[in-house]
């Protein structure tokens, strides 16, 4: 569906993410899901057609584009019908290699920016422990400074790429400071010495993506490789949060997009007295329902995109997104399901893997109750 903030480059850079997934992803789709994450050259394909650094700048390799075309890559990217291939590419671009990006130093964008932005090297984000997922001032991970160094023990888990990364950008205490002034983010490469990946963890969806468990034994870390200013680390993840929050809105939307694309297809080819399923009225009307469904969550994460493009702070907005679209998808993607009926329980069907898929959405990147409660501070409703 058109969009006015869609200029022709937009467009145009619709068509060629589409038939590159088209062609390159779709048919690989489920030997990836039995293999549990997707190659190493898709990272190396994407990067090469310059898909990775549209939103980075020219001088580290991307194409200094704005937000609204990395929209438009995730949106046609999820459209693959595969969460777990859109988990992984994403959480490279967007949620691991962005803090370099927005925080980090010159030398820290050459040496580690760049060749993500060019496929050659995969990009995780280390936040979420055992006993700390949404409320990351509990952190347990600490790092030490030892002078000329830090020396990182903890663990992480639930880390998407964990398992391929050849780096990840670590969140750490590195202060006794209470809540929001104790923490810092790292690079750390995942070849170190003390760097260790644990077991690769089975889900429910999103099979796709590698996630895994990760430890940290005393790994050297040198001090160029802190991120920004030091004990500033909670503040750079609440900015981070924004556009991770709308990445996971417009993952939402494509892949509830694809669920209502396959359920108006299957209405139509499967006979049931006498007639295709689209012929009754209950069925039409769901898939309207659906439909309209989808296109409030656009709408408000549309809204949200284009004003995190033009600068505005927009927790409020992104939030708002997260918590709509994020519980949208479950309910599309249950209904497409249903429209399937004993089909759909099939693992053959893709629709299947859309509803397991669907149920991360308002899980990861804060929870509906997270977001929930963050809008109640922002509207001032306690």
């Amino acid at each position: 569906m058109t969009h006015w903030m869609f200029n022709e480059d937009h467009n145009m850079f619709r068509k060629s993410v589409s038939r590159f997934v088209e062609k390159e992803i779709v048919p690989f789709v489920e030997e990836w899901e039995k293999a549990g994450e997707v190659p190493r050259s898709l990272f190396e394909q994407t990067g090469e057609l310059g898909f990775l650094g549209t939103k980075f700048p020219v001088e580290y390799g991307g194409a200094g584009s704005d937000l609204i075309m990395d929209a438009v890559f995730i949106e046609e990217l999820i459209k693959c019908g595969s969460g777990g291939v859109g988990a992984s590419i994403a959480a490279h671009i967007g949620i691991a290699m962005t803090p370099i990006w927005k925080f980090g130093n010159d030398e820290q964008k050459k040496k580690y920016l760049q060749p993500g932005i060019e496929g050659k090297q995969i990009a995780a984000l280390g936040i979420t422990e055992p006993n700390a997922g949404s409320d990351v001032s509990s952190l347990v991970t600490k790092a030490v400074d030892k002078g000329d160094h830090y020396v990182l023990n903890g663990s992480k888990t639930f880390i998407t790429n964990g398992a391929n990364a050849d780096y990840v950008v670590v969140a750490a205490k590195t202060s006794d400071e209470p809540g929001h002034k104790n923490m810092s983010l790292f690079i750390v490469e995942s070849d170190w010495e003390g760097f260790f990946v644990g077991k690769k963890l089975s889900k429910l969806g999103w099979r796709a993506s590698d996630t895994s468990e990760l430890y940290f034994d005393n790994v050297k870390v040198p001090k160029e490789n802190l991120i920004g200013n030091l004990n500033e680390g909670f503040k750079y993840i609440m900015i981070n949060f924004q556009w991770e929050r709308l990445t996971m809105a417009l993952s939402s939307i494509a892949l509830a997009e694809k669920a209502l694309e396959d359920a108006i297809r299957y209405s139509k080819e499967r006979i049931q007295f006498g007639g295709p399923l689209v012929q009754f009225q209950v069925l039409r009307h769901k898939m309207v329902d659906m439909a309209v469904d989808i296109e409030k969550a656009r709408n408000i994460t549309y809204r949200a995109v284009y004003q995190i493009n033009v600068g505005h702070d927009v927790t409020t907005e992104a939030t708002m997104a997260k918590a709509y679209a994020a519980e949208m998808v479950s309910r599309v993607c249950d209904q497409a399901l249903q429209i399937h009926g004993g089909s759909g329980y099939m693992m053959e069907y893709p629709v299947q893997r859309y509803w397991r898929d669907a149920r991360l959405q308002s899980i990861g990147g804060g929870t509906t109750q997270i977001m929930n409660e963050i809008l109640t501070k922002r509207l001032k409703i306690n």
